[in-house]
């Protein structure tokens, strides 16, 4: 299968994708040959970036921080629901200290966090 090699192809990929995007038929996209190019563009595309720009894992204290937001609460609810001191999350949000396996527990299934990234797996 053909590669995006550099920068400059990279771009033109994109640029062909957002062209084929209006042309593409979605109500029978199997016999649409704009769809076939569009396909294959946009496997070279993620192949690319996968190597140039890779998106690492999630640390446990970005996502948290990130559900705090999401769920419009704040730190000191968050001891609430954990059951912990607001001091503790504090000192979790900031890295000093990683959650014991109790509190781990509660932040996956009281933040709807996934177990591997509460582990750091």
């Amino acid at each position: 299968m053909a590669q995006i090699k550099n920068e400059a192809a990279y771009r033109a990929a994109l640029k062909r994708v957002e062209q084929l995007e209006e042309l593409v038929d979605d109500d029978n996209p199997i016999m649409d040959d704009n769809a076939l190019e569009l396909d294959m563009l946009v496997d070279m595309i993620e192949e690319y970036e996968d190597i140039h720009y890779p998106i690492g894992k999630p640390s446990l204290v970005d996502t948290i921080k990130l559900r705090l937001y999401e769920m419009g609460i704040t730190q000191n609810k968050l001891a609430e629901l954990l059951g912990i001191s607001p001091a503790r999350v504090s000192e979790i949000l900031s890295g000093k200290c990683e959650p014991t396996l109790k509190v781990g527990r509660a932040i996956s299934q009281k933040l709807g966090i996934s177990p591997a990234i509460v582990l750091g797996v």
